[in-house]
């Protein structure tokens, strides 16, 4: 693959070009809730890890309350601070103003090209992060309700597709699911293929698959094979939507795995919008997500018109 394609797909991926890096610690207010930068220690990936939390507008008041907790996984390019510097948190703190969704924290790891799973080389075991210490940390520091109904996780690009991977990998533990312009791919083209969405993915996924790619891995971890082998996550509510005119053809995946649910009677919220794949379209459509998460913790939203 040449520089120039190498280029593309970075500058595909970093949603804004003029995303400025707060320092570890700092602390974003408002009179609508407020946010913070920190850091923790992980002993699984071996480093410190940045996370941002964003807190609702009672969460310094009652210390006696607790919440639920939406976890955001970012796309790749970007880090935990994107909602803060491309402008959701605004959008959060405008849907709480208009009523229109509930209290409650969103956190955000910084996962670098993990693909939020455990790599197949087994060095970076991301999945195993966010399970044993990354979830428990945020749930026991920012008082959070414990059951699987008072979590959610939802992702944009990569992070879409840990969204996805990781609520369908462990339906136990979480409640909703959404996705925005997710990497669905529903059946790779062959090895030897000049296909450019192979090529782009394998560029995208860095060493998170394999080096060099491995197919076998990819299967594996694909929501489509976890749906293909029977899996039925009862009582998880799923959402995601994607661009029609995604640049990576992800849209050809969203309407495929669309598809596969319908035909296993696995309820869900699907919609194809006018779009590419950017942040303009993201930030578009994010109000859709938080309203959805937000009905899915019993804390009201408008109506749900689903597409089963």
């Amino acid at each position: 693959m040449n520089r120039l394609l190498r280029c593309a797909i970075s500058a595909a991926f970093v949603f804004l070009a003029y995303v400025v890096l707060a320092s570890p610690g700092r602390v974003a207010a408002a009179s609508a809730g407020r946010a913070e930068c920190r850091t923790m220690q992980s002993k699984i990936l071996g480093r410190a890890v940045p996370y941002c939390a964003l807190l609702p507008p009672s969460f310094d008041a009652d210390k006696s309350r607790r919440y639920p907790v939406l976890y955001f996984f970012h796309g790749l390019g970007e880090n935990e601070q994107i909602l803060l510097n491309a402008g959701g948190f605004n959008i959060v703190q405008d849907l709480r103003e208009e009523n229109r969704i509930g209290e409650f924290v969103i956190a955000a790891p910084a996962a670098r090209r993990s693909f939020y799973i455990n790599s197949e080389d087994g060095r970076v075991r991301y999945e195993d992060f966010l399970l044993r210490e990354f979830f428990p940390f945020i749930e026991s520091h920012y008082r959070i309700e414990p059951g699987r109904r008072e979590r959610g996780v939802t992702g944009v690009s990569m992070g879409g597709y840990g969204a996805l991977h990781i609520a369908l990998h462990h339906p136990e533990l979480f409640g909703s699911v959404s996705s925005h312009s997710g990497a669905l791919v529903e059946k790779l083209p062959p090895m030897k293929s000049s296909d450019p969405q192979l090529e782009v993915l394998a560029q995208m996924a860095g060493t998170a698959f394999g080096d060099p790619f491995n197919r076998e891995f990819w299967e594996r971890n694909n929501p489509f094979t976890m749906i293909r082998n029977g899996l039925r996550p009862e009582g998880l509510k799923i959402y995601f939507d994607c661009g029609t005119e995604d640049q990576f053809g992800f849209n050809f995946g969203a309407q495929a795995f669309h598809n596969l649910l319908v035909a296993h009677k696995i309820p869900h919220e699907f919609h194809l919008y006018p779009g590419g794949h950017d942040w303009g379209y993201f930030a578009e459509h994010f109000p859709a997500s938080l309203e959805f998460h937000s009905r899915a913790f019993g804390l009201g939203g408008p109506g749900n018109n689903s597409s089963r």
